[in-house]
């Protein structure tokens, strides 16, 4: 997908579940948004590309067959934003599309296990949370 939801009143939800402490509990709570007409998935063509370059790291050992059919997952599951502002976050430089794209949205909610992000204080209306927190917030699984 590639268009905004049509009512802007809807709960819009910015998820990208990976990092070290991202675990198992990611898939569910992935599955969870996807299934829920109210909550969205965001991307942006940068997540799309970091996506796409995890997944390819040989310590993965991710079958290529296996990479494309989260690449389609995800072409097909998504809400694709263009964020405006471009946020400078030095700690890490590659969660920057991260951050950019739930700013544009004004998402609720950024889902992660990556520590740098965790550890930062709140983007404005943004709660970071990881996967497992999200989970229990909403009685997910």
């Amino acid at each position: 997908m590639t268009t905004e939801p049509d009512d802007e009143h809807s709960r819009r939800y910015q998820c990208f579940g990976f990092g070290r402490d991202s675990g198992p509990v990611a898939s569910e709570v992935i599955e969870e948004i996807v299934s829920r007409d109210e909550w969205f998935w965001i991307v942006s063509v940068e997540i799309e590309r970091e996506y796409r370059d995890v997944l390819a790291r040989p310590k993965f050992n991710i079958p290529e067959a296996t990479r494309e059919r989260w690449l389609a997952f995800v072409e097909a599951t998504t809400i694709r934003v263009q964020p405006s502002a471009h946020p400078v976050f030095p700690r890490d430089p590659k969660d920057e599309p991260f951050i950019a794209a739930a700013l544009a949205c004004d998402a609720d909610y950024l889902i992660t296990g990556d520590r740098d992000l965790l550890d930062e204080p709140p983007l404005v209306s943004t709660k970071i949370d990881r996967p497992a927190e999200f989970t229990k917030l909403f009685t997910i699984a």
